[in-house]
């Protein structure tokens, strides 16, 4: 049966869907005036400082020294190498073809919660994400006018989910120790610390660029990069790092509306026919079996 309505994951779901689809096109825009780097690397300062309001409202506490090396490293893998890998990737693929592709998000999630820390995923959801990849191929291979061949954006992408499973995965127990407000924090400004290396030449950039562009970008630092991990961590901690992913399968959904109405770029049918193939894989994969055995309650 499916499982009962939570306002709150659904909006969590919602809020963290629609912000990280608007980052691709956003970093798009943003690449016209800005090197990919920098565009990370701002995109980065913003949020850090937003957060030091956060954590002073919040009273966050400092973490334990035994976990700010894994602190780090999670930092350094869902938000220096997630946000610096896809700015270099978007380069040369299309915001809509980026999101399908960190779409592949869920599927390295649950392959690593299921090695790591052998979280069950049931058949359904297996069943569910495999249909909902095969959206996301069928997108990919006649989405827009962009061909999809194997080339180092598409690598790069790729390779920016992949950390970004990892660091979804690895969170949960900080996230049960720290919060989601506090592990947030800990991560985006970790994440920060290594892109430091990008600073040189980035208040000239600033100087130089339009004011309507690095106004985007102060965007992508306030709301697609902070605001979602905020959900995300929630839903994890409500659900398991397999079942909060599953729904990213619907940002490219999202992603390809906002590119066709802030860059003009128009989905080809088959994109639009792939978005109800993925729908139909997110449906399925929250599809809950009964459970038949009496007194037990999941």
């Amino acid at each position: 049966m499916l499982k009962s309505f939570d306002l709150k994951i659904v909006s969590a779901h919602f809020i963290t869907i629609f912000l990280w689809a608007s980052a691709f096109t956003g970093i798009r825009a943003a690449l016209t005036a800005y090197l990919p780097e920098h565009v990370s690397l701002l995109r980065l300062l913003v949020g850090s400082i937003a957060l030091i309001f956060v954590a002073i409202i919040q009273k966050v506490r400092l973490p334990e020294l035994k976990d700010i090396p894994i602190i780090l490293l999670l930092g350094f893998l869902g938000f220096s190498v997630y946000q610096t890998a896809l700015s270099f990737g978007e380069q040369t693929v299309s915001a809509g073809v980026a999101s399908l592709l960190v779409s592949t998000t869920p599927i390295f999630t649950a392959l690593l919660a299921l090695l790591f820390f052998h979280e069950k995923f049931g058949l359904w959801g297996w069943i569910g994400s495999l249909i909902g990849f095969s959206g996301v191929a069928f997108i990919s291979l006649g989405g827009l006018t962009e061909s999809f061949s194997l080339n180092a954006g598409i690598i790069l992408v790729l390779a920016a989910s992949l950390s970004e499973s990892i660091y979804f995965v690895f969170q949960n127990t900080y996230l049960k120790k720290y919060g989601f407000v506090g592990f947030t924090i800990y991560t985006v400004w970790s994440g920060t610390i290594f892109m430091m290396i990008f600073s040189p030449g980035l208040w000239g950039a600033i100087s130089h660029a339009p004011i309507d562009i690095t106004l985007i970008v102060v965007y992508l630092g306030i709301f697609p990069t902070v605001i979602p991990y905020f959900t995300l961590a929630y839903i994890t901690s409500r659900t398991g790092a397999s079942e909060a992913t599953s729904s990213l399968y619907l940002t490219p959904v999202f992603a390809f509306a906002i590119a066709w109405i802030w860059l003009g770029e128009v989905p080809h049918s088959s994109a639009i026919i792939g978005g109800l193939i993925t729908l139909s894989g997110v449906f399925i994969s929250n599809i809950k079996k009964v459970d038949t055995t009496k007194g037990t309650g999941h």
